[in-house]
């Protein structure tokens, strides 16, 4: 009996379900929140020198505070005071002469700096004076973030393999909300940094958990729905944080308000039941059982929980239970599974990269930030909702390559746009910024269908890992616009093109049962029941007359004891 035949005798998507989704709907709302604080808390506004020690000398007693700029800061081309430079001694001459001679000597600020506070009460960059040779520490902290999601990918689909789904999820919960409430206490840039880092390794945890709880628990007919669901998420954590970060412009109070929404998450965790596939294939049935007969009862199946036993259970998944401890080695032990990962791999990393590289280019709206940046969020409302028909429609194969060769077609168009024709270029980057967002939703999805029970933690662990991963490459290749204006655009429309070949090559999994184990991917079982299998089928007479196998190509190709290739000695097929 497979699960899915199990889960739908209960009600694949009952109240149960829908319980557990809207848990984690929720649960992850602060981890979308804190992708987006660096966009906020690390803007530099506009500064120049302090000029305040020059007041405390009553130099400029009778001057307005626009002559005394005019007499301490050099003015740069487009009429704005300099950033970073200040004259040595006043030029009082440019109140009745506006032309600065060329001559007069330069010096970099010697009292710090004066920020613009009409937008921001403070920011980092205010904060510890992260501006001028210090400049790019502000924008660093987003890379720190990252690389700590990044690592924090890795470890989570492990610990999670080992221990559960839901002891690490709350592990994710309350490490990620601490160490986001301890950053704002830093007393210095080194000190925030090193948190920033251990928030993003410790709160990724609760989208990857979250995402593969998700699936684990609704049937096959469901997970499309669930799948689109999931990634709506991410967007209503996208929309609803600029409006917080409009309200709240200081960048300590600001991260507490988007960490504390995890205590929620906390409290309701009780309520999140642990992987009953997961249970299963660790051996814990009498666990299992208690969750899958919690579950009927929710569903109002209480009929059928009387033929919901632990001894029943045993019998559904194949595998070493309670004995064999998986890695992420096992992500590339054998032939298929390390096609799987390789290709993945490429996925991931190219609807990564893309995406947040069109996130991080596009900036031609005519809009204030607070603006575009609830505009971005909304753009994936329609292109994820679309989602919904086009995976039931074409399958998740053909919609993960077909968006990710969109994204690539509009990144393509935009090359040969006049920059001047900004409407056109704006419209047209719009159109690929949707299409990414449905590549994104996609391939959460996709890959928690493609990797089996038993190391699928690992697997998306593992694909988060590689997407953060160019999430931090994203920056470095707008940075090639500085040897040629367009350079970023052909890297990331190349990017996008070459992976939907990649994504097609994996194979479909709409309308499929989920691979419980590494032998389903194989298409092999493991030796004790092939031997098992092959013994029944000699007693119905279904092996007489075949031959044994031969090479390691046969051994590849058997499924329940037979070879889809004829031996080499009497030419005899032998598929069943």
């Amino acid at each position: 009996m497979k699960f899915e035949d199990l889960l739908s005798e209960i009600n694949g998507f009952g109240r149960f379900q829908k319980m557990v989704l809207c848990i984690n709907f929720f649960g992850r709302f602060s981890l979308g929140c804190h992708f987006l604080l660096g966009n906020f808390i690390a803007v530099i506004p506009s500064h120049h020198c302090s000029i305040s020690s020059l007041d405390a000398d009553e130099i400029f007693e009778n001057l307005t505070q626009e002559e005394r700029l005019t007499v301490s800061i050099p003015v740069q081309d487009d009429g704005t005071p300099a950033s970073c430079h200040m004259f040595s001694y006043p030029q009082f001459h440019l109140l009745s002469n506006s032309s600065s001679p060329s001559e007069v000597a330069l010096v970099q600020c010697q009292n710090g700096w004066e920020y613009d506070n009409s937008m921001f009460i403070s920011t980092l960059a205010t904060q510890w004076d992260l501006v001028c040779d210090k400049r790019a520490l502000s924008r660093l902290t987003t890379t720190i973030f990252f690389i700590g999601v990044m690592f924090g990918a890795a470890a989570f689909g492990s610990l999670s393999a080992m221990f559960g789904r839901k002891p690490m999820l709350l592990v994710s919960y309350m490490l990620g909300m601490g160490f986001g409430l301890c950053s704002t206490f830093s007393s210095s840039f080194v000190m925030f940094a090193v948190l920033r880092f251990f928030t993003g390794f410790t709160i990724t945890g609760s989208v990857i958990i979250s995402t593969i709880l998700n699936v684990e628990w609704v049937s096959i007919e469901h997970r499309k729905l669930v799948g689109v669901i999931d990634s709506l998420s991410w967007t209503f954590a996208f929309m609803s944080f600029p409006l917080i970060a409009y309200f709240i412009r200081e960048w300590r109070w600001l991260t507490v308000a988007i960490s504390l929404p995890t205590v929620t998450a906390i409290i309701t965790w009780w309520w999140v039941p642990e992987s009953a596939r997961w249970l299963i294939a660790n051996g814990r049935v009498d666990k299992a059982h208690y969750y899958l007969h919690k579950c009927a009862v929710m569903n109002r199946k209480q009929e059928v929980t009387v033929s919901i036993k632990p001894e029943n259970l045993a019998k559904i998944i194949v595998t070493d239970r309670g004995n064999r401890k998986y890695s992420y080695l096992d992500l590339v032990r054998t032939p298929k599974m390390r096609r799987l990962t390789l290709l993945t791999g490429i996925t991931w990393f190219a609807v990564a990269t893309v995406a947040y590289g069109i996130s991080f280019n596009i900036s031609s709206f005519g809009l204030n930030m607070y603006l575009t940046q609830f505009v971005y969020g909304a753009i994936e409302i329609p292109a994820k909702m679309s989602n919904y028909y086009l995976l039931d429609k074409f399958g998740r194969r053909v919609t993960q390559a077909g968006s990710l060769l969109f994204v690539g077609i509009s990144l393509m168009i935009n090359i040969f746009i006049p920059k001047d024709r900004s409407v056109v270029r704006t419209v047209i980057a719009v159109l690929g910024k949707g299409c990414s967002a449905t590549s994104f939703g996609t391939v959460i999805l996709y890959s928690s269908e493609l990797y089996p029970t038993v190391v699928r933690q690992n697997g998306m662990g593992y694909t988060s890992f590689v997407a953060r991963l160019g999430v931090s490459v994203a920056p470095l290749i707008l940075l090639s616009d500085d040897v040629w204006s367009y350079f970023s655009q052909v890297i990331l429309s190349s990017l996008g093109l070459s992976a939907a070949f990649v994504a097609y090559l994996l194979p479909e999994t709409r309308g499929k049962c989920l691979p419980e184990t590494i032998e389903d991917v194989e298409g092999i079982r493991n030796d004790d029941l092939l031997l098992q299998d092959k013994n029944m089928d000699e007693k119905e007479g279904k092996t007489r007359g075949r031959c044994l196998p031969e090479t390691i190509g046969n051994v590849e190709g058997i499924r329940y004891g037979y070879v889809e290739k004829p031996c080499s000695l009497c030419n005899v097929c032998l598929g069943n």
